[in-house]
């Protein structure tokens, strides 16, 4: 059954850290991320939080990179395309030796996170030895099997995730509202109180496991 992991490893072990300590506040957020090569790893790459010519500069002198090239400007962000070369072993193994499809990656200073989806517990048991053997740091932060379910890919219970459809399908988040919480709790014959709770801890898990990926492990 595919896993889905959220994890993080310290800037030192992936790559760009010498972009990072010339730019501390700068971002990275994965557009994807392939395998390229024996030991390259070839990442898109939206580059935020920091002034173009700087940005480049410090890129140019990181060791880790080759092969940089710009592929949009949008003024506040950019887009590059960029090899990997170095200190790329843990994506390398997650994306040869684990088959593992790499869905998120977020860098910043302090670390990369990532979501990524092994295709069952025995590849991402394989990559937390590889990491162990190699003395890489790996946290782990959330482990999700996808049990084939709708739900299952947005880290939702079941009536979690048809309280949101139907909420959505009814009218209930329209402008005006077409249904009221407590008509929609008479569809589902609980109380109003339950359905908001379930309403609330289906938007809170919807948005951690699909826009909050790249926020701080300890918000």
């Amino acid at each position: 059954m595919a896993t889905i992991v959220i994890g993080s490893v310290p800037t030192a072990e992936l790559a760009l850290a010498h972009t990072f300590e010339a730019l501390p506040s700068v971002t990275f957020e994965s557009e994807r991320i392939i395998e390229s090569g024996d030991d390259a790893v070839m990442p898109l790459l939206w580059a935020r939080d920091a002034d173009r010519e700087p940005l480049e500069d410090a890129i140019s002198g990181d060791p880790t990179v080759n092969n940089v090239s710009l592929l949009a400007d949008f003024g506040d962000e950019f887009l590059y395309r960029m090899d990997w070369v170095d200190q790329v072993q843990l994506l390398l193994h997650m994306l040869t030796n684990s088959e593992a499809t790499i869905l998120d990656a977020h860098g910043r200073s302090d670390g990369w996170r990532f979501r990524v989806m092994f295709p069952n517990r025995s590849h991402l048991s394989e990559t937390h030895e590889f990491c162990s053997d190699h003395g890489m740091e790996l946290t782990i932060e959330s482990i999700r099997e996808m049990d084939g379910q709708p739900s299952g890919r947005f880290g939702l219970t079941e009536s979690q995730y048809r309280a949101l459809i139907t909420a959505v399908e009814e009218g209930y988040y329209d402008v005006p509202q077409k249904h009221t919480l407590a008509e929609l709790a008479e569809e589902f014959e609980i109380s109003h109180q339950a359905l908001s709770e379930r309403l609330r801890r289906g938007t809170e898990s919807l948005v951690e496991d699909t826009l909050l990926v790249g926020a701080p492990s300890d918000r």
